[in-house]
């Protein structure tokens, strides 16, 4: 095995997804609850349910209708 490598002539793995970016959030337990049952339903995680939700959410530009009372 060499002491050092040279990566400089390196391109990205194209099989490769999109990075994910591990954080921390906070749901309210309905919504955690929500997700889960539905994620079930579908037979995938729930976090790539959110995830996908999210997803779309952000391709279709959408706007969240907040309001306050």
């Amino acid at each position: 095995m060499r002491d050092e490598y040279d990566f400089s002539g390196a391109r990205k793995n194209p099989y490769v997804k999109k990075e994910k970016q591990q954080i921390t959030i906070n749901l309210d337990s309905d919504v955690i609850v929500y997700f889960k049952e539905t994620a079930a339903k579908a037979g995938i995680p729930y976090q790539t349910l959110i995830n996908l939700y999210l997803a779309d959410c952000a391709a279709r530009n959408l706007q969240p209708n907040i309001t306050w009372q």
